[in-house]
């Protein structure tokens, strides 16, 4: 299939009650195309990036502003208490209800399975106890792969089975329930937004342009009062749940507890997120071949 491209500039104008979907690594506009959409045709902006839920990082994840966040309609930002675990479950479920209100969404985010998910269906797994997990990390490889086969042969013959870690997970999914990942699997709910009723968006930005944003964003950050932001967050670091996974926010802390001078705990931030946009992009290139990319810059 040949793949489509468009740019800012040249993007086809989007039907008003037509769902927009909008990915793409970090710091490559994603939120500035989402405003721009919603600001011309209506709808309200929804956050698919995994960090922006949490409460207590606004400039660190880059999350709208205040003033932005009331000039145009917004979801699912910020809602998430610092302390709490979220998953990609969870997401679908607050998503829900914000679906079946009269506004379309435009759906704009960083994370993967947050679209994959949306687009072609969860399954609802339960969670592995963590008694479990140290089981199945105890036994050797072939080991947990002969149980595979026994318990879910099914599974066993969809994965790579040199893959320890899908291995493992299915049979951690097995002891933990009683059911085979691949019944599981299997049960996967209709998706929320098929992706053939949306308008599917992918920033396609080039490497070099990226890292320079992503370290001049960075500093911007700082100049905007991202370090204030950790130091607000200091005294609860140790109870953080998934908030303690933003980009940076590990740098900024170590640097406040005396173990990174400031110069050092930028550049690491910026590496760890330029790291970040190569997983994103890696991710893209294998699940998004067919979404619409659009040229950056």
């Amino acid at each position: 299939m040949k793949k489509r491209h468009t740019t800012l500039t040249t993007l086809d104008s989007i039907p008003s009650d037509q769902p927009v979907l909008i990915a793409g690594p970090t710091a490559s506009g994603k939120s500035a195309l989402a405003h721009r959409i919603v600001s011309e045709g209506g709808g309200v902006i929804v956050n698919a990036d995994a960090l922006q839920v949490y409460d207590g990082w606004r400039v660190l994840t880059a999350r709208p502003s205040v003033e932005e966040e009331a000039a145009l309609p917004h979801a699912l930002y910020g809602h998430v208490p610092f302390e709490a675990e979220y998953s990609v479950g969870a997401w679908l479920r607050d998503l829900k209800p914000i679906l079946d209100r009269p506004q379309r969404p435009v759906i704009v985010g960083g994370t993967g399975l947050y679209f994959r998910a949306l687009t072609e269906g969860l399954a609802e797994i339960p969670p592995v106890p963590q008694a479990v997990r140290a089981e199945a990390d105890a036994m050797d490889a072939q080991s947990l792969l002969s149980e595979l086969d026994r318990v879910d042969p099914v599974l066993a013959g969809r994965i790579d089975r040199a893959n320890r870690a899908r291995v493992q997970r299915g049979w951690e999914v097995w002891r933990a329930t009683g059911k085979p990942l691949s019944a599981w699997q299997d049960k996967t709910d209709p998706p929320l937004v098929p992706r053939a009723q949306a308008r599917a968006l992918l920033l396609d930005a080039d490497r070099d342009w990226l890292a320079d944003r992503i370290a001049h964003r960075f500093d911007q950050m700082l100049a905007q009062g991202a370090l204030d932001e950790a130091r607000a967050n200091l005294d609860r670091w140790d109870s953080a749940g998934g908030a303690r996974k933003a980009i940076g926010a590990p740098e900024l802390i170590a640097h406040l507890q005396g173990r990174m001078t400031l110069d050092e705990a930028r550049e690491a931030a910026i590496i760890a997120s330029r790291q970040y946009a190569k997983r994103q992009r890696t991710w893209f290139r294998a699940r998004m071949g067919d979404w619409e990319k659009i040229r950056l810059p």
